[in-house]
């Protein structure tokens, strides 16, 4: 009777039962192979970003049953590079799944917070020079300093102004607008709501190029054309508009393939938690988008790191071009046919 009143009162939470995470060390013991398949970094590098991230993450309060920071880390980077259920990797873990739930934003956010590291637009001539000269390597278009498209990741819809997250084809999503250099490094990531043209033209990016902050360097794009936006042109008519179509679908397909990379075109995600065959992802729109920044920052971090990643094909097109009803000025024109006649 003793037995089953002690089972009674742990069931009822009147007796707390001991929580017992596994050491760390367990999951580092293991091969950089085996690390790689499960958290993406080699174990020089999990440690690194663990104590990147430990002064946001330590508690205040020394408890015993405190959560240490690397179970936080490796449990949340299990969670972006494999997609298991929350429930899953709580039990691998040894912790309970609201533990893990409060754990994740912790260090999504930790993560985000190494944005202005990790991802930098190239404004100035010094930072501009490599990247055009990697872009030209491609199909020897010049002066290029970024590749831009979109994508769209299937959500839940959301409980509150759900009718903003309606695309064009009709299904609920978040908008994720990349721009990368020629190595699939990304320079910027936005994720919301709204159209492609919207977010480019309303984000830093967009504002600080239509201010003239950059004077001679091109993003490749299938916006309206501007002049620091160039465009394929729609009905080429010459040999040479064909040949400047063709350089810039080339040159631009790196950003398809960042995306794909990203976000999981032919399941190829190193980040299988975006990976949109596996159908919406049940999140607030708002942690979406924090987790596709995350996924950002650390496909950087790997990138930069040398750690492996998955050879994605080009991702589809975007589902949801939104509306262009931007006319080209006639300086964007004239500059897109001087290039074209040096062809």
């Amino acid at each position: 009777m003793a037995v089953l009143a002690l089972l009674e009162d742990i069931a009822n939470g009147r007796i707390r039962r001991e929580r017992v995470f596994h050491d760390h060390n367990d999951f580092l013991a293991h091969d950089d192979d085996w690390l790689i398949s499960r958290f993406k970094f080699k174990r020089a590098i999990l440690l690194e970003l663990c104590a990147e991230l430990s002064p946001g993450l330590e508690r205040e309060i020394a408890r015993s049953q405190a959560l240490p920071v690397p179970i936080q880390v490796l449990s949340t980077l299990g969670f972006l590079a494999t997609g298991s259920y929350q429930r899953e990797l709580a039990d691998r873990s040894g912790m309970s799944q609201a533990a893990l739930s409060r754990t994740i934003p912790a260090v999504l956010n930790g993560i985000i917070r190494l944005s202005a590291r990790y991802i930098e637009f190239p404004y100035n001539i010094v930072n501009q020079a490599n990247i055009k000269a990697q872009f030209a390597a491609i199909a020897g278009f010049s002066n290029v300093i970024g590749a831009i498209d979109c994508t769209h990741i299937a959500i839940k819809a959301p409980s509150e102004g759900e009718y903003a997250y309606v695309n064009r084809k009709h299904f609920h999503s978040i908008n994720i607008q990349i721009i990368c250099d020629a190595q699939m490094r990304l320079t910027n990531i936005v994720a919301g709501a709204t159209h492609d043209s919207f977010i480019l033209t309303n984000g830093v990016v967009g504002n600080r190029l239509e201010a003239g902050r950059v004077r001679n360097g091109w993003l490749l794009c299938g916006y309206a054309l501007r002049m620091w936006l160039l465009t394929p042109l729609a009905n080429p008519q010459t040999v040479r508009e064909q040949r400047y179509n063709d350089m810039h679908a080339r040159t631009r397909s790196v950003v398809k393939r960042a995306i794909g990379q990203l976000t999981g075109a032919d399941r190829c995600t190193d980040w299988r938690c975006l990976d949109r065959s596996g159908g919406m992802l049940l999140y607030h729109p708002e942690k979406v988008c924090r987790i596709v920044h995350a996924c950002g920052v650390l496909h950087n971090i790997a990138l930069r790191r040398g750690v492996p990643l998955r050879e994605a094909m080009e991702h589809a097109d975007n589902p949801d071009p939104g509306p262009n009803n931007e006319r080209a000025n006639r300086d964007a024109i004239q500059t897109r046919q001087q290039l074209i006649a040096r062809l």
